[in-house]
């Protein structure tokens, strides 16, 4: 099995990245972030996904970007919208994918893995531009200029297996590979015990696509 980097945060897109990449016959290398966002319960969902889902290790990397603040996730005195907004949301987090992606492609140099997934989607999303494909294929071309592999003549690749689909059909498939959803937290303001909103533009999002599926939806709301 070749060894890939996958990008889990703990919600129901990273899940299904995870499952897809397993289903695909890599060795999973699960790597989180504990970033100073809102809320600490994705995290918790994270370490139980990557048992229930096969990752051979789970990486929790401590990053600060609290510090800057500039979202809602990362600073407590931004509130998280409960209805869409215009334009790029306030909980975006600036530069942020960028930062996960660098940690990812560092790793993945270590472990000699030439794969990186990350569950970035540009159909039903919030609007971020660091999910389009623009990004990706920017960021790609970067992890072979700037690394003593990409310089060697090893291609890193960045896969993006939900980038096209909708949410409903992310769902769809997630459930095919058998992830149980209840285990995931979505919610950009859930409680201690991710318990979820159910405002939120993610909320929103992920109670949309299990109508959408036809597929009841697990979430646990807090009313």
């Amino acid at each position: 099995m070749k060894p890939a980097v996958v990008l889990l945060s703990g919600g129901l897109d990273s899940a299904t990245t995870l499952a897809i990449a397993r289903r695909e016959g890599f060795a999973c290398h699960a790597m989180s972030f504990d970033y100073g966002q809102r809320h600490g319960a994705e995290l918790k969902a994270a370490r139980r996904l990557a048992r229930s889902l096969g990752a051979i290790e789970h990486k929790t990397v401590h990053i600060g970007l609290d510090a800057i603040g500039g979202s809602a996730l990362t600073d407590l005195n931004i509130a998280v919208p409960d209805c869409p907004q215009n334009g790029i949301p306030v909980t975006y987090v600036p530069a942020r994918n960028t930062v996960f992606l660098s940690f990812a492609l560092g790793w993945a140099e270590v472990l000699g893995a030439l794969d990186i997934f990350i569950g970035v989607n540009a159909v039903d999303y919030s609007g971020y531009p660091d999910c389009r494909p623009e990004f990706i294929r920017a960021f790609e071309q970067l992890a072979n200029l700037a690394t003593k592999v990409g310089v060697e003549g090893g291609r890193f690749r960045i896969h993006t297996p939900l980038l096209a689909l909708s949410k409903a059909d992310i769902i769809r498939t997630g459930k095919a590979l058998g992830i149980d959803y209840a285990m995931t937290v979505s919610c950009y303001a859930a409680d201690r015990d991710g318990l979820a909103c159910g405002v939120c533009d993610s909320c929103r999002l992920r109670r949309q696509g299990f109508e959408q599926a036809g597929i009841a939806d697990p979430t646990r709301y807090r009313c």
